[in-house]
């Protein structure tokens, strides 16, 4: 999925829901859980901190592609549901 996709998903929700709907994020199909959002980061951000600073990430790799878009997950909330899978829309 590309930026431009997901905005355009996220704008439909908006429209029905309101600026204030929070986002979640559903993992593991098989066993599912709701987790909140810690934010967002980028494969150049990720690795410039480890040229920053490389002792605090000598044991990290840095990852392959500076133009990615990471969510990064902020902890479990509770047990999601596997209709997650079923109902959601792609570009």
């Amino acid at each position: 999925m590309t930026i431009s996709q997901l905005i355009e998903l996220l704008e439909d929700y908006r429209e029905q829901h309101g600026d204030e709907c929070e986002v979640r994020l559903m993992t593991q199909q098989n066993w599912p859980f709701e987790n909140r959002i810690a934010g967002v980061t980028s494969g150049a951000e990720m690795n410039e901190a480890s040229e920053d600073d490389p002792s605090e990430y000598f044991d990290d790799q840095d990852v392959a592609e500076d133009a990615m878009v990471y969510i990064v997950e902020g902890g479990q909330i509770c047990y999601g549901s596997k209709r997650a899978w079923e109902t959601c829309r792609d570009c």
